[in-house]
Formats: structure tokens, sequence, C-alpha cells
């Protein structure tokens, strides 16, 4: 087993959508980014990418490509699971949060654990998701941005014996 974590932040500014998790949220402001900026799934690629030590996000997908701008983050994180199975890992299980003091992302959870996982080819059930606000403080609780923590669990193959250990 494996275990990476992740995380990432995007400023929330007017004339953009707003996506988290794969999906669009209805909602006035929208985070700002190279890519479509959705810090849910750039936090699970990061602890994907951390758990098979392959880097981060930025290595492989760079801010400063042109081939990226506006890039959906559903193709970053299916290309960061095809990266893991060229590898020899597969997922155990994805816990995360979402940090934003607006909008209320609770009923839109659902939607973002089957997306994640029809992804990712796992079943929903090993995709936690859950939100938090900050009680106004901070720059979630400001408005100012949206921040989300994940956490990977990576099995490698069952075919595969243990490594022995001196």
């Amino acid at each position: 087993m494996r275990i990476g974590i992740g995380y990432d932040v995007h400023q929330l500014v007017t004339d953009r959508q707003l996506w988290l998790g794969g999906i669009q949220i209805p909602h006035t402001l929208g985070l700002l980014g190279h890519s479509d900026a959705d810090v849910l799934l750039h936090a699970i690629c990061d602890a994907m990418l951390g758990a098979a030590a392959l880097g981060d996000i930025g290595k492989h997908f760079p801010d400063k490509d042109p081939q990226y701008k506006n890039i959906d983050s559903k193709v970053l994180l299916g290309r960061c699971n095809q990266l893991l199975l060229d590898n020899g890992y597969r997922i155990g299980n994805i816990d995360s949060i979402i940090v934003a003091q607006q909008p209320k992302v609770g009923p839109y959870i659902p939607q973002m654990r089957d997306t994640i996982a029809a992804i990712l080819g796992i079943d929903p059930g090993r995709v936690s998701v859950k939100a938090t606000t900050t009680e106004h403080l901070g720059f979630e609780g400001r408005q100012e941005g949206i921040s989300a923590h994940a956490s990977v669990l990576l099995l490698e193959p069952c075919d595969q014996p243990p490594t022995p250990r001196p």
C-alpha cells in the first residue's frame, strides 16, 4: 500500500464557471486558473501522483504549457490514472474535502463521487468527498478562494508477491 496527499487552492473571480469534482456548480463566481481550476480534481491528482512517487500535477501538466490552457480537469484526472496503471498501481480509496464558505456544495457531492469514480474506473464507494466551511475565517471564509485536500491509498496488483523486507 502507498498513501499520497494532495492540496490545491484557486482564487474566486467573476466571469469564470465554477467546476468542483468534475461538475459545474451554479455560482456567481468561478475559480481562476490555467485549466478549469477544479481544486478538488487537482488535489486528487496530486495525491495519486504523490502516492506513486511520480511528482505532482505541475510536473506532468505545467501551467506554462499552452496545450493545458482551459483544459477540463477530468482529462487530467484520467491521465493521472493512466500513469498509475502504467506503473502497476490501482486505487484503493480516495478521501477528500472541499473548503469553501460559499456555495454550499453538499447537494452536489453524490454527483461528484460518481463522476470521479467513473473517470477512474472504480466503485463510487471508494470515493469520499466532504465539504466544510471555515466559519468565515481565512481566504475561504472571506470567499476569496476555495481549497481542497485529498488522500489516496494505492494498491499494487494482487498478482504480485509482496517485496521481501530485510
